[in-house]
């Protein structure tokens, strides 16, 4: 009786700490525990649910350097796809109406864009967003901690709140799902201190201004141009190659449309120091591998984008044995998203060697519960998973790059086919449409098999997610070949596709 007394008296004392009875008699308090609460991981846990298990998710956001926190929803819904796209339809929008007056609308002058009234409404968007996927968590009884989560012991999780709120949580299984953040280069001078990223961007009240993106990859590439669109003086600084590791020769058409749309390009330049003005304005000082010199300009913004990190310092991963690639930090799992601790797993952006990709996430996690919970054993498919980078001119694709496809088979045994077309809507408009282009990639042999498909033009997305089905499924040259176009269209080129590079022709489209 004493011990009991002790215990009851001695455990809400203890810096906030908070145990269940279940969890004090040595069964595990949930089937599951989700720590993450982004695509995959809310996905995981959904799904869990839905075969009669006790579910619970912990999501907690530390809010960036420069003092930036949303809501539950991850990445994507915060800081990544949503805003993005929505921004970038803003800077579309501004094009439609250069197009309109050809089209014979009259366009009061001068037009203005107002960055707190798209960031606002696009704002109040993603907190619906974050509404919405606490009450579905609520619909189907997966409980939510807004909590750090970090491992105690293989099947114990230590959660602490804002306030420094200790709860215990155990669980017969763990999925780990907390993704990546922006880096920072650390190593230049002023960049914590004065720079932002992607973390940032989509949540400021004012207007970035004249704005330096350093990076060249996709988020870098897609911030540059709806800045860019939305009539603000964007740089773009490249240190080597931009949308590493997808097809170079797409990659640079994205970029030189870019130019020509009004982004300027610091190419081969790594940034030395950035120093905040009196004026407020930040002077950034760079050097150009080429040349050697060094150069500098004042900015009102600089954004780093220049890679990811996976979140997972503050979740104790070596006490546990959960084994890491060391050099990026990533999550080593096999076939099943399994990691080297039997019980726990990880999906999405924190595993290694997965696209970074929402809804490879959402599958992988949705799949996971299924074998889990449901008697299932289908494994994620991740070959062919399309994708596309919303430049002002889209690039979407799917499959292996020119480059891959190469390396994998050989130049003498693939063909491609391409084209440079012109979109009809640019037509009436007298838009150019240099960058517009498209190439298939084959097997050369046999049924000639499609690698990949690579697209640029106007709603990319969209024209990619209809044709990756094809190609999931093992799509052929002659089959597609024999596939009606819609017309007019921009897709309906792809099924007209009859020039090969081997040939040398001109691959111009010409007529309608």
């Amino acid at each position: 009786m004493a011990a009991l007394w002790w215990r009851r008296r001695r455990l809400p004392g203890a810096a906030g700490l908070c145990r269940t009875a279940r969890a004090l008699s040595g069964k595990p308090e949930y089937d599951l525990l989700v720590i993450g609460g982004g695509s995959g991981g809310l996905a995981c846990a959904k799904e869990a649910a839905q075969f009669g298990r006790k579910v619970a998710v912990l999501d907690y956001v530390e809010p960036s350097p420069q003092g930036t926190k949303w809501g539950l929803g991850g990445t994507c819904v915060n800081v990544g796809c949503i805003p993005k796209k929505l921004m970038h339809q803003a800077a579309l929008l501004g094009s439609a109406l250069k197009d309109a007056q050809r089209y014979g609308w009259n366009i009061a002058h001068p037009v203005h864009h107002n960055w707190s009234e798209m960031a606002q409404a696009v704002q109040n968007y993603v907190k619906s967003l974050n509404w919405g996927h606490r009450v579905q968590l609520q619909d189907k009884k997966v409980k939510y901690f807004n909590v750090k989560g970090s491992f105690s012991d293989p099947h114990t999780i230590r959660g602490l709140t804002k306030g420094g709120k200790e709860t215990i949580l155990t669980a017969e299984k763990i999925v780990i799902a907390t993704g990546g953040r922006p880096k920072y280069p650390t190593h230049v001078a002023g960049a914590l201190e004065y720079g932002i990223t992607s973390d940032d961007l989509f949540w400021l009240k004012e207007s970035p201004g004249k704005t330096l993106v350093v990076g060249a990859s996709y988020i870098s590439l897609e911030c540059a141009g709806f800045l860019t669109g939305i009539g603000l003086d964007t740089t773009v600084m490249m240190r080597s190659i931009p949308l590493r590791g997808f097809d170079q020769q797409m990659a640079s058409l994205v970029t030189e449309y870019m130019e020509s749309y009004g982004t300027k390009f610091l190419k081969k330049c790594i940034p030395t120091k950035v120093e905040k003005l009196e004026s407020n304005r930040l002077h950034v000082t760079w050097k150009n591998t080429d040349s050697g010199t060094e150069e500098a300009d004042s900015f009102d913004t600089v954004m780093w984008a220049v890679g990811r990190a996976p979140d997972t310092k503050a979740l104790n991963l070596e006490a546990v044995g959960v084994k890491t690639n060391s050099e990026t930090g990533k999550i080593i799992v096999d076939a099943s998203e399994a990691t080297s601790v039997p019980h726990i797993y990880a999906v999405g952006d924190i595993t290694e060697g997965r696209p970074e990709l929402t809804p490879t996430a959402i599958a992988a996690g949705k799949l996971l519960a299924q074998r889990l919970f449901g008697q299932s054993s289908e494994l994620m498919d991740y070959d062919n998973v399309p994708t596309t980078v919303f430049t002002p001119l889209e690039y979407g694709c799917v499959g292996l790059s020119e480059e891959k496809a190469v390396q994998c088979y050989g130049s003498d045994n693939i063909e491609v086919y391409h084209a440079f077309y012109k979109p009809l809507e640019f037509t009436v408009a007298e838009r150019d449409a240099t960058q517009c282009y498209m190439k298939m990639v084959c097997l050369r042999e046999r049924e000639q098999r499609i690698l990949g498909l690579h697209f640029i033009g106007p709603n990319a997305g969209e024209v990619i997610q209809g044709f990756a089905l094809g190609i999931k499924c093992g799509a052929t040259y002659p089959q597609l070949m024999k596939t009606v176009g819609i017309h007019p269209t921009c897709a309906e080129e792809i099924t007209k596709l009859h020039i090969t590079k081997r040939s040398g022709l001109d691959a111009t489209v010409t007529g309608c």
